[in-house]
């Protein structure tokens, strides 16, 4: 293959911003080099991008043999991938802008220009995750709420706009704009992009984004390619590295039928979530085709698209049609460009046509939409999904077994709140969240919940006194549609006032309960659950009061909020009575399909997405009063508590050490199955008495003022007393305990992770982790990677990696290692006592099987094999250099001496 081969791809094309050079994948056909037909339009879309960005060095011969031959090479090669851009949220943002401040002060030590350090694509930072819920059920809410937010970070969003001056190519979106994904979805995303390219000028080219946020997936509804990865390897990218991946399998979801009356979105991504994760696509593109698309509109295709992390795979991709077109053209797009999208999509090959030939996929599913019923998901895990017509047996369950596990029978209670007495326990529901990217800016779930408020309002119903509600929609323009169709008053009617335009809840930012409300729970010990239209709902993370959490529709958010209990048979128990005492069930008060669909043909308005956006790099007063010098430099205040100078780069020299076997390590942690990021490095509110909340009190932090672990990412001396200690965690090394507790072997004391891991640096001795299944699950938070590390962590042997959590593991330097088939922690006879030997790293090699003896308190060894999970020769030159970011700092003090060279 050559440059001369793959040019007759290259065409000129115009466009409204005048000729661009397109890359026609239809050419490649008809020159007999590569069936593009045959292939499924995602891989079409790195099949671009590798043809485009060929020039024989950073993407090689090499790469277009693999792509062209995708299916054989699924799963074994890989390829480099040049995104058109970059899209971060605050929490996983100012870790990754505090590691670049890092890199400059580091490279300006060792002499060189730290502007060197500088992202060289695109860059789009969204604050969107630190809002909290400290006010809630009042109109007041949003304003206190964002009032509250800007108190406590208002350090953070100096840092951030001090970045935004010193950093060319990265843009801020202040506070209060709406959640990263939604902005995306209904602003930033281009489908198409036009821009300059140094060898061909103006070029037209797929949209494609890599985010710091696992569900940056959202984008594959509007046919964009992306999803997401660690901050470090978002860093590394933005700094001009590719984005490397082996060549993904496609598994094809063809969806057939209509969907049934009375089955929202959120049904349906639970279902396909529930069928996906079972079916195993993890490091899997899964693309959907089929007849029952057209019933999806792009909202319902973003809200299917957005869970892809929660079924495993790497994303779920909608191909361009004409359903991508009319919601751009809805959304207030310039008409100039969605004609265009259009135009290019047709013309190289990248339309999605019902009448075309199948595609040829790695694997097929078929999921039936008519099939799919109403449903809940939880107490726990995303996937585990409860039908609603048998959930009243299935959380009864679950509840006695609760009960059973605290030595009693399930029981009711007297709770006391604003004078009046109410007979509440097992099953309360304490929070009732519409929430998250997932479902809020779905005009079809919101517009279903804003139907079913009022329904229940005329009705004469109310939201049960112990639960807390909130409504924070990923987008304003939420907001006006439900203002404008007369809805928002019934929703506030119940408590579900606008809290603020952030993921809230979703990430845990709840805030406190009543009182009453805390009290009571504490001192009863009763189930409580939380329910929440998201797409997590990991222990400990939505609350740490919430024994359970559920992920649901916001009209059955609603609906549960007015039951306040979770274990109710919606077909045979009412919601509540109304004032004359008939009983009102779920059946009254549910909107038609009919209703719905007649409301949201009038919801969207492209004058109010073009008003709403028109302002989305400006911020409020207090944004715009927050001062931020353009120093090439940060300035480090050594008395803040928010953001502290990282050790990543402490005695880092110009050339990597050998790599080296790891001798002697302790099991620091014996993790169970499914263990989750949130599990890792919380994000959650910090408690006085946690570790990390006495090393704040210390030094001088006020009780109130502690904030969450997802805030103070930027300071490292925060997130390693965070790291394990979420309050629900188990580590299988101390079974009679929950949270961030170990054994520190040489003495066998039960003590802190932190003070452990601190004890075993002092000795000299190498820790690990041990893990069963899935481990990894969640976030793509690189604080999961970064707290362990921290703690002298140098490999983790589980049975099976998720995706994004093993690239973060392998991008700071910790080795990643998987059990042989059919072998396990359990099978091998292993408990965590063992001091460990892994040997074969001096001279790894991608997928390398190792050797591991462990040995036994009593001299017993245990050999055995075991896969290293560096997949790829760059991952292997990551682990060579300590982690990505060494890696990086490298290769531009090469650029730097070549640069100085001349």
């Amino acid at each position: 293959m050559s440059t001369q081969d793959i040019s007759v791809a290259f065409e000129k094309m115009d466009s409204y911003a005048g000729p661009v050079t397109i890359v026609n994948l239809r050419k490649l056909e008809e020159k007999g080099i590569v069936k593009v037909s045959e292939m499924p339009y995602s891989i079409r879309v790195l099949l671009e991008n590798i043809v485009r960005n060929y020039d024989g060095f950073v993407v090689r011969d090499e790469d277009l043999k693999t792509i062209f031959n995708w299916k054989e090479n699924a799963g074994k090669v890989e390829i480099p991938l040049l995104p058109a851009r970059v899209i971060m949220q605050d929490l996983t943002g100012v870790p990754a802008i505090v590691d670049l401040a890092a890199m400059r002060d580091q490279f300006a030590q060792m002499g060189y220009d730290p502007n060197m350090v500088n992202p060289l694509i695109p860059v789009d930072l969204v604050i969107d995750h630190s809002v909290q819920v400290d006010y809630y059920g009042t109109s007041l809410a949003l304003k206190k709420n964002m009032e509250k937010e800007f108190e406590r970070n208002s350090e953070r969003y100096r840092f951030l706009k001090w970045a935004q001056k010193s950093f060319q190519n990265l843009r801020v979106v202040p506070p209060g704009k709406g959640i990263i994904h939604q902005v995306n979805l209904e602003y930033l995303a281009k489908v198409v992009w036009i821009g300059n390219d140094k060898r061909r000028g103006l070029t037209a080219y797929p949209d494609s984004v890599l985010g710091t946020d696992s569900h940056t997936t959202m984008i594959n509804g509007l046919g964009v390619l992306g999803w997401g990865v660690g901050g470090i390897e978002a860093e590394a990218v933005v700094l001009g590295q590719p984005y490397y991946m082996l060549v993904p399998p496609v598994v094809g979801v063809k969806l057939v039928g209509k969907p049934r009356e009375g089955v929202t979105p959120t049904d349906i991504v639970l279902y396909i979530t529930e069928t996906l994760r079972k079916a195993n696509v993890v490091g899997k593109f899964v693309e959907f085709f089929g007849p029952g698309i057209k019933y999806l509109s792009v909202p319902d295709r973003a809200t299917i698209a957005n869970m892809a992390p929660e079924y495993g795979a790497t994303m779920g991709y909608f191909p361009i049609d004409e359903v991508t077109i009319s919601y751009l053209a809805m959304s207030g797009r310039d008409p100039r460009h969605v004609s265009f999208v259009e135009e290019y999509a047709k013309r190289v090959g990248l339309w999605h046509d019902e009448n075309a030939p199948q595609p040829s996929y790695s694997q097929l599913i078929e999921i039936d939409l008519g099939k799919i019923e109403p449903a809940i998901a939880g107490p726990a895990h995303p996937e585990d999904r409860i039908p609603l017509s048998s959930a009243k047996q299935q959380l009864s369950a679950i509840i006695e077994s609760y009960a059973k596990s605290q030595n009693r029978q399930r029981k009711t209670s007297k709770l006391t709140i604003d004078g009046e007495t109410y007979d509440v326990g097992d099953g309360m529901v304490i929070i009732a969240a519409i929430t998250s990217c997932t479902n809020t800016s779905n005009p079809t779930n919101m517009i279903a919940a804003g139907l079913l408020a009022r329904n229940a309002v005329q009705r004469g119903l109310r939201v049960r006194p112990w639960v807390k509600t909130s409504n924070a929609p990923g987008s304003r323009v939420v907001t006006e549609y439900l203002t404008r169709l007369g809805l928002m008053p019934y929703l506030e009617a119940l408590g579900f006032h606008i809290t603020g335009y952030g993921c809230t809840v979703c990430i845990g930012n709840t805030g406190p309960l009543r009182k009453e409300v805390e009290d009571f729970i504490r001192s009863e010990k009763v189930y409580t659950a939380a329910v929440l239209s998201g797409n997590r709902n990991f222990e400990g993370r939505i609350h740490p009061l919430a024994t359970g959490a559920f992920l649901a529709s916001p009209p059955l958010v609603v609906a549960y909020a007015i039951a306040g209990r979770i274990d109710i048979d919606f077909d045979r128990e009412p919601l509540g009575y109304d004032p004359n005492g008939e009983p009102v069930y779920l059946r009254d008060i549910w909107p038609s399909a009919e209703e719905v669909a007649k409301y949201v043909q009038g919801a969207l308005d492209p004058k109010e997405f073009q008003e709403k956006y028109s302002d989305i790099f400006e911020g409020t007063e207090e944004w715009v009063k927050l001062e931020a010098p353009a120093t090439p430099t940060f300035q480090w205040d050594p008395k803040s508590t928010y953001l502290k100078r990282p050790p990543f780069f402490e005695g880092m020299t110009e050339n990597p050490e050998p790599l080296k076997d790891i001798k002697g390590a302790r099991v620091l942690i014996y993790a169970p199955d499914r263990i989750s990021t949130d599990h890792i490095s919380p994000a959650g509110a910090i408690n006085p008495t946690s570790k990390a909340g006495q090393y704040l009190l210390s030094l001088g932090v006020r009780p109130e003022e502690l904030n969450t672990c997802g805030s103070r990412r930027g300071n490292h001396e925060v997130m390693m007393r965070c790291t394990f200690d979420n309050p629900k965690f188990k580590n299988l090394l101390t079974p009679d305990r929950t949270g961030g507790y170990t054994i520190y072997w040489p003495t066998k004391e039960v003590m802190h992770v932190f003070d452990a891991a601190m004890k075993y640096r002092e000795a000299g001795i190498p820790v690990i982790v041990l893990g069963r299944s899935q481990y990894g699950m969640g976030s793509s938070r690189d604080w999961a990677a970064k707290g362990p590390y921290l703690l002298g962590v140098r490999a983790v042997i589980a049975k099976s990696f998720e995706r994004i959590h093993r690239s973060n593991l392998v991008g700071m330097g910790i080795v990643p290692i998987e059990f042989m088939p059919n072998e396990g922690p359990d099978e091998l006879g292993l408990d965590g006592s063992e001091t460990y030997d892994i040997i074969g790293l001096s001279d790894l090699t991608p997928g390398k099987i190792l050797t591991i003896r462990a040995v036994k308190p009593d001299g017993r060894v245990i050999e055995f094999k075991a896969k290293s999970r560096v997949d790829t020769p760059i991952e292997v030159e990551y682990i060579r250099h300590g982690g990505i970011l060494h890696y990086m700092l490298r290769q531009l003090m090469k650029e730097a001496k070549e640069k100085a060279k001349g």
